[in-house]
């Protein structure tokens, strides 16, 4: 992302993280909410979503989620 670092996230930024915190209760219940909630395919979305986690304000905005979220794609990735 090469979001200015001293800039605060944008409302969209922000809403995706709230997705993040969300439990979802089925298959394509999350897809769904993407769309109607953000106006964006799921697509879009995954690709947002992976630049806020390497964004140091999204770390400073939501810790708990961010970092979850990390370790998440680092195990996929195969990492420790």
């Amino acid at each position: 992302m090469t979001a200015d670092p001293a800039a605060p996230l944008s409302d969209q930024e922000r809403a995706v993280l709230a997705v993040e915190r969300r439990s979802w209760s089925g298959p394509g219940a999350k897809e769904r909410a993407i769309r109607e909630q953000l106006g964006i395919s799921p697509v879009r979305y995954y690709q947002l979503l992976n630049a806020l986690l390497d964004d140091r304000r999204a770390l400073a905005e939501d810790p708990v989620t961010v970092n979850r979220l990390r370790r998440v794609r680092d195990a996929r990735r195969g990492r420790r």
